[in-house]
């Protein structure tokens, strides 16, 4: 095995556990590594340290795959690695049937994702040193999990840094483009081949389910209460609002809910679950917005849901604008301020008790993490604006770059421009089928918070 050497003034990450040597580390190789190659990696004075694959392509030259000395990447490799990410899914999981598998580095299978969407299995190989470990994967995977299929969505970007094509289509046996899975309790159609990524993303399962103290609980304000009335059968409990009428409406009680890059309407979906009154669902495909269509109908909350496809930004600021348009009219009528309310207004001003923001990754590369600052300011500023007195924003980022610590300070930037006081209820990260070794912080992307919201001046 070809032996590679790091220089001696470097940082010692990968003594700390950290799965990459960067080609500015390394010193010199004892040999020719070939493309994918596994190589011995040792320090400067021939300590051995790990062993991995090589591509002198990237500047992610070596992926670390053990830490004792490994011949080849062989059947018994993946069926041992293979069986270990089964067993962590299950602890944790239960009886679940749908989750991610393999999450690459943190499963000790660098450049390799697989989702299991119930009998389905869908894979993505993003590096040359697994891309030659195809045929012997899929072998695995057939053998350890029987699936029906094995699809791949190897069609991103990344490949391309390996030196490899964009490829997709399936791997083995039957693979629909369409999968219906259970999430949360919920039945979630997925479109694995035309979906985002592998087609749904598994990271928010715990956090769509965190929602479910928001989404009841608002009815008084409404003046309705539940109170003790007598009629034909004696003496039962119900929902009486100010007139002292029955309601009948059964989510009364519930949250009004918008959900803005909403995918396939998985948070939506979570919301009328556990009692939502009635949620808005808006992306900017139309693509999405039928699968979150799809998705409402399979679980029966037509009657709850309206959808919108609309530029996420655009649509905040509107509303945005039509609610201090109103306030300032409300000024006007008691004398405040002189304004003519002859004019129409130039925003609907539409508020909610619950705004849910999950929008894509603003910084894909360091160098992007200023604009993506004053992208998360301007969606969180707007949508907080519309969030109605003591309610909730339900709001994430899976920039990596975007660290915790600026994520929650650009928030609270934003919370101060629009006169806003935040309460951070709850604060998580990806879901437990995506588990981070510690000193990767690169496994450390996914922030998500709810935080309640009042007007500094209440």
């Amino acid at each position: 095995m070809v032996a590679i050497y790091l220089q001696k003034k470097r940082k010692f990450r990968l003594e700390q556990g950290h799965p990459w040597v960067y080609r500015s580390e390394i010193e010199r190789a004892d040999g020719v590594p070939a493309p994918g190659q596994l190589v011995a990696v040792h320090s400067h004075n021939g300590q051995y340290l790990a062993t991995g694959y090589y591509n002198e392509a990237s500047q992610i030259t070596v992926r670390v795959v053990a830490y004792e000395p490994l011949a080849a990447m062989d059947a018994d490799f993946f069926r041992e690695r293979l069986e270990r990410c089964a067993a962590l899914r299950t602890r944790f999981l239960g009886e679940a049937e749908s989750y991610r598998l393999v999450y690459g580095e943190a499963d000790g299978l660098p450049g390799l994702i697989v989702d299991k969407f119930a009998d389905v299995l869908v894979v993505q190989i993003l590096t040359l040193g697994m891309d030659r470990c195809r045929e012997t994967l899929v072998s695995a995977l057939v053998e350890l999990f029987q699936p029906k299929g094995i699809y791949e969505r190897s069609d991103v970007a990344v490949r391309e840094l390996e030196g490899l094509e964009q490829t997709k289509g399936a791997l083995y046996g039957e693979c629909p483009k369409h999968v219906d899975i259970v999430e949360n309790g919920l039945r979630i159609r997925v479109d694995i081949e035309a979906g985002q990524k592998t087609g749904y993303f598994f990271d928010q399962r715990e956090n769509r389910a965190a929602i479910a103290p928001l989404m009841t609980g608002w009815g008084k304000r409404s003046g309705i209460e539940l109170r003790e009335i007598a009629d034909g059968e004696g003496v039962r409990r119900a929902a009486v609002n100010k007139s002292g009428k029955e309601v009948t409406f059964p989510y009364w009680d519930g949250a009004t809910v918008l959900e803005c890059f909403s995918h396939t309407g998985s948070f939506t979906l979570n919301a009328c679950k556990y009692g939502a009154k009635k949620v808005t669902c808006l992306d900017i495909s139309e693509h999405a917005i039928e699968s979150a269509r799809m998705n409402v109908a399979l679980n029966g909350f037509e009657e709850r849901v309206e959808f919108v496809v609309a530029d996420a930004f655009d649509y905040l600021r509107s509303q945005a604008k039509g609610v201090e348009e109103r306030k300032q009219r409300a000024k006007a009528g008691q004398g405040e301020i002189k304004l003519d309310t002859s004019k129409p207004l130039g925003g609907e001003g539409r508020t909610w008790d619950v705004v849910i923001l999950d929008p894509p990754a603003f910084a894909k590369t360091k160098s992007a993490v200023e604009g993506a600052c004053r992208g998360y300011k301007d969606i969180n500023l707007h949508g907080m604006k519309l969030v109605n007195e003591g309610g909730f924003l339900v709001t994430a980022s899976c920039s990596y770059h975007m660290r915790p610590e600026l994520f929650l300070e650009t928030i609270h930037a934003a919370a101060v421009d629009a006169g806003k006081q935040l309460r951070l209820v709850d604060f998580r990260g990806a879901g437990k089928d995506h588990p981070r070794l510690l000193g990767v912080d690169e496994g450390h992307y996914l922030k998500f918070a709810i935080f309640e919201v009042r007007s500094k001046s209440k």
